[in-house]
């Protein structure tokens, strides 16, 4: 589809005569005719626009956005293809049904009563004071060239009005700021014209500071009590960018840290190994224990911290060379146990801790006995844990229980062998022949079959354990065999079942 393009080119004057904002509109142009061809190649056909429609769009856009469209701002939701870009094209060109020569800022100030920024209107010193104090009193401070719209202004905003009053536009003189006119009209401070500093005056500050609070101020410390609107931020930027009397390059932390020793964040002293092993053995000898990146402030090094010096060595700065850690550095120096890589486990060493304690305390060690003595660091649970899962050079698939089942026939709970009616009764009888009693839960161990307490053998009886029905107990074993024996018969396992 072809377009023709109004003729909204001016006659340009001879080389080297043209004026800049000619210049610019003849680019503008030409970037509004590549983008229309592009958008019909990619798009084809495009439909007729009605100003109904435009306007319609518009005030959608403002009550989303609270703004008015510009031809930057994008696509047009709902609008099949549309974009802001495509409206202001049509209207520069005249296309689409659309009566041309003019832009979306014009065609929305005539529409809409949006304010143009490229339609004059003329201003005056007393009505932007009018502004301004509205604004004083509003916000409690006064109005700066970013504080955005101004209310009742028609669109109107600060940086126009700014601009205005440096350029000579919209009726005003030309030369001054929105700065210099609030410093001239209403005593507002113009930075520009700030006093000058010197150290001198910013250490007097800063130590009458530091008495009230006990830190040093940096550049968010607010407002500086007993100046006259000055605040740490101000004087921060002045002592980093220069001017007001100082040479700039440098700032608060870099002064409090050459003229009151204060520690500077961004300039510490660097470490080295020795000296971080030297911390490290005084916190052994005053808590007992090595310390970690948890381990809190270092005592003999004011300021310094553990995890100051994990980092520092995992990350390779304060002189370190990197890539290493606390841990690692402990176990180079001094030896420590690496709790991420511990030593290998052979079964010999294990039946040596295992025989070591049995004879010490008389038992055998379960998961649940603790640390084991001959070996620091280490307790069964991990043992246990290694034996299971095939950990530190273990097969895996074993367990403690197990391991002292098969090599010191230590009886395993967690597998213990099927038990029959018969066999209760038979190490019941055997009981009631040697002591004249029944058997009780409270009876102790099975003299007859070691490792069996009456106790376990009850659960078993009630819970229906280790191939026993459930249901009964010792006491009730006793009761069927008194009355199987008034009756002339023996108890057998259909009597309890």
């Amino acid at each position: 589809m072809m377009f023709e393009f109004a003729d909204m080119s001016r006659k340009t004057s001879p080389a080297g005569r043209r004026s800049s904002h000619r210049d610019r509109d003849n680019s503008w142009f030409a970037t509004l005719r590549a983008f229309v061809t592009d958008d019909a190649e990619q798009r084809g056909t495009l439909p007729d626009l009605t100003e109904s429609q435009i306007l319609a769009w518009a005030d959608a856009h403002r009550e989303r956005t609270g703004r008015w469209p510009a031809c930057h701002s994008g696509a047009i939701p709902k609008s099949s293809g549309e974009s802001w870009l495509a409206i202001e094209a049509a209207l520069a060109f005249g296309l689409r049904g659309i009566r041309g020569r003019s832009t979306l800022a014009r065609f929305l100030a005539r529409n809409r009563e949006r304010y143009n920024r490229l339609a004059r209107q003329r201003l005056t010193i007393a009505q932007i004071l009018t502004w301004a104090d509205a604004w004083h009193r509003r916000t409690g401070s006064w109005p700066q060239r970013h504080s955005g719209t101004i209310p009742g202004s028609r669109g109107l905003d600060w940086r126009i009005v700014d601009r205005a009053l440096r350029r000579g536009r919209c009726g005003l003189k030309r030369g001054s700021t929105l700065a210099r006119l609030l410093a001239k009209k209403r005593g507002v401070t113009y930075r520009l014209s700030q006093p000058p500093l010197s150290e001198r005056l910013i250490l007097r500050w800063a130590d009458r500071h530091h008495r009230r609070t006990g830190s040093w101020p940096n550049h968010l410390s607010g407002r500086i009590v007993g100046s006259r609107g000055e605040s740490w931020g101000k004087v921060h930027t002045a002592l980093y960018c220069g001017g007001r009397g100082l040479p700039g390059g440098s700032s608060l932390a870099d002064l409090f840290a050459r003229r009151r020793g204060a520690r500077n964040k961004r300039n510490l002293p660097p470490f080295t190994e020795e000296l971080i092993v030297e911390w490290a053995d005084e916190h052994y000898r005053r808590f007992g224990c090595w310390p970690n990146s948890q381990s809190g402030i270092i005592r003999d090094a004011p300021g310094e911290t553990w995890r100051a010096v994990e980092a520092a060595l995992y990350k390779g700065i304060r002189g370190l060379q990197g890539g290493s850690s606390l841990t690692r550095l402990l176990v180079a120096h001094r030896g420590i146990r690496n709790r991420n890589h511990p030593p290998k486990l052979t079964i010999a060493q294990i039946l040596a801790w295992a025989d070591a304690f049995h004879e010490h305390t008389g038992r055998w060690p379960t998961v649940r006995s603790g640390p084991i003595m001959d070996a620091p660091g280490e307790n069964w649970k991990i043992i246990h844990d290694a034996l299971y899962a095939g950990k530190r050079g273990l097969l895996g698939g074993s367990s403690l229980a197990k391991l002292l089942a098969i090599e010191r026939g230590v009886r395993n709970v967690a597998a213990q062998p099927r038990l029959t009616v018969e066999q209760i009764l038979r190490w019941a009888r055997a009981l009631e022949k040697r002591s004249g009693r029944w058997t009780t839960r409270t009876s102790g161990s099975v003299a007859d079959a070691p490792g069996e307490q009456w106790g376990l053998i009850d659960q078993s009886l009630y819970k229906g354990l280790r191939g026993l029905p459930g249901g009964n107990t010792l006491a009730r074993l006793k009761k069927l065999r008194a009355t199987a024996a008034h009756a002339g018969n023996n108890v057998g396992p259909h009597d309890v079942a």
